[in-house]
């Protein structure tokens, strides 16, 4: 799919306003340039306070100078009364005094703006080449507190930890040793500056053929508790290109774009990784020295997304959704169409009755049965309706999902299994594979998707969608427009379903974003007649994907 079919097409209505406070580059390859070039290109309007004018090209730098402290403090403060941002990327500070006033604004932005910016810090001091931008060490912490996100590379990453006595002794002809010192450090700096904190590794030559990020989060609103407060390892193939200048800026500006369309800040780590990469992969030459990274629109290539994989205690990485080799899960034997997930057997039959063909049975208990045995008849009850459950299945020969509970879709021969996020973390994939079982994944984020990707299951659910009552959720509603994101990113490679909050009412709307099916839940378990529901919901899902049928059926009642 081509993204210049997303690129102008705004999450928001209005474009998010998002500031860049940088040194200018005369080149147009990085700093406020290469920043403006990013903003404009994901569909947010910039504005720009210049710390530093260079007159440089792409292959050396003739003359920096800094901006007056009084120019700097007019143009923070110009835009703040008529264009505040949404989000805030911070580039090249050529001062302490530089530091100081912007720590000073920032402190009176929150105390006076009813809409505090999420602030990115590029604490550009080394280029990924070895080059000091800065002979002087800057003083970044009366920032602390101020910013929400730091992107070191891997000598500002040492030297930030060197000026605040963080640095330990490293082998550093051990590449296993490396990549812990990178993950201790992230962790201490990100303690430090109370933060989160994406170490980059594109200028970490022990890394080979891959680009190793360390990525630490703090609590992260929105996200699974399991992904608050943890430490990833975000993996990209090495792209060989000499048309790398500035890709350190265009990280930080493309997160502070993602952050101001409402994305979770995983999502936007993601997201500008993809953006940066594709960015390498198309880069142009224009002078004599290094090239410049292309403007490619909003991601939609999944080759390009990083791989995630969380780091534990050890400072070991996870693998556990490589338990079970790709593609190893039982394929659709039919497209989900409208796919009702429901808690009762007497409801599960009545559906079944009615021609559904694939359904899920969830049944939620306030115990874990895995591991509380003192419930004997809570497990016994489970049990008995999940056999019976499959054998409705098999009786109409339905695709049956257990939610959950893959023990016993396994000891009973379930079609399949549907997991969440934190289920999926510790079921036994392999188990399911080995079981000749299908696997269905729920996902809440771009993040969330891609480590559901990354198990290979034979579809991906994406919500929830609408506001819903069924269940607590961690993540706000997203909506069509995210929908319609994720669905440009995952349909040409899975089975995609819509979940939450849908009904008639809005079912049309699923549809236009061109999601392969709808997952329903109060649509039919709170009807008067489930199955009658069950049947609008799939006509109604009939005519608006089908094109026949709507050329064919203009009247609803058709």
């Amino acid at each position: 799919m081509n993204s210049s079919r997303f690129v102008s097409e705004s999450i928001t209505q209005t474009p998010p306003i998002v500031w860049t406070i940088a040194g200018s580059d005369s080149g147009g390859g990085a700093g406020i340039q290469a920043d403006l070039l990013t903003i404009q290109d994901l569909s947010c309007h910039g504005c720009s306070v210049i710390t530093t004018l260079t007159a440089q090209n792409s292959v050396s730098v003739s003359l920096v100078e800094t901006v007056s402290e009084s120019m700097l403090l007019a143009q923070f403060s110009s835009l703040l009364v008529d264009l505040p941002p949404v989000a805030i990327k911070i580039g090249l500070l050529a001062s302490q005094v530089q530091v100081d006033i912007l720590a000073g604004c920032l402190a009176q932005m929150r105390v006076t703006q009813m809409m505090v910016p999420f602030v990115v810090l590029d604490p550009v001091m080394v280029a990924s080449s070895g080059a000091n931008f800065n002979p002087i060490y800057l003083d970044f912490s009366p920032l602390i507190g101020l910013i929400d996100l730091l992107t070191p590379n891997q000598h500002e990453l040492k030297r930030l930890c060197s000026q605040y006595a963080l640095v330990k002794d490293c082998d550093v002809d051990n590449k296993v040793a490396q990549q812990q010192q990178m993950i201790s450090d992230a962790k201490l700096l990100s303690d430090t500056f109370k933060c989160h904190v994406l170490a980059k590794g594109g200028d970490a030559q022990w890394q080979q053929q891959y680009a190793i990020d360390v990525y630490v989060s703090k609590n992260v609103k929105g996200a699974s508790i399991a992904h608050s407060n943890a430490v990833f390892m975000l993996s990209s193939q090495r792209i060989a290109t000499t048309n790398n200048h500035g890709s350190g800026c265009t990280l930080s500006s493309a997160i502070a774009c993602f952050i101001a369309h409402d994305f979770v800040i995983h999502d936007a780590i993601v997201l500008a990784k993809a953006y940066v990469n594709n960015g390498l992969a198309l880069g142009v030459s224009l002078g004599q020295g290094p090239g410049v990274l292309a403007r490619t629109g909003w991601p939609d290539d999944l080759g390009m997304m990083p791989s995630i994989k969380l780091v534990s205690s050890e400072h070991l990485a996870d693998d556990s959704c490589k338990q079970a080799a790709p593609n190893s899960f039982k394929s659709l034997h039919q497209p989900l169409g409208i796919y009702p997930v429901v808690a009762d057997i007497d409801m599960l039959k009545q559906l079944l009755k009615a021609g559904c063909k694939t359904v899920q049975y969830r049944a939620k208990l306030a115990i874990n049965i895995d591991t509380d045995d003192s419930h004997v008849l809570e497990r016994l009850t489970l049990e008995a309706n999940i056999i019976e459950a499959i054998k409705l299945g098999r009786k109409f020969h339905a695709q049956l999902f257990i939610n959950d509970h893959w023990p016993l879709a396994i000891k009973h021969g379930a079609f399949g299994v549907h997991l969440g996020q934190e289920n999926m973390a510790t079921a036994d994939l392999s188990a399911i594979a080995a079981a000749g079982m299908a696997l269905g994944l729920s996902s809440h984020s771009y993040f969330e998707a891609l480590l559901a990707h990354q198990c290979s299951p034979s579809y991906i659910a994406l919500g929830h969608i609408f506001a819903t009552t069924t269940k607590q959720m961690p993540s706000t509603p997203q909506g069509l427009s995210k929908l319609k994101r994720y669905v440009s990113l995952f349909a040409r490679h899975y089975p995609t379903v819509a979940i939450g909050g849908i009904d008639l009412s809005n079912l049309e709307f699923i549809a236009d974003t061109g999601v392969g099916d709808a997952a329903v839940v109060r649509a039919v378990a709170t009807a008067n007649d489930p199955a009658k529901a069950y049947r609008a919901l799939h006509h109604k899902w009939l005519q608006v994907t089908r094109p026949l049928a709507k050329a064919c059926s203009p009247q609803e009642g058709l």
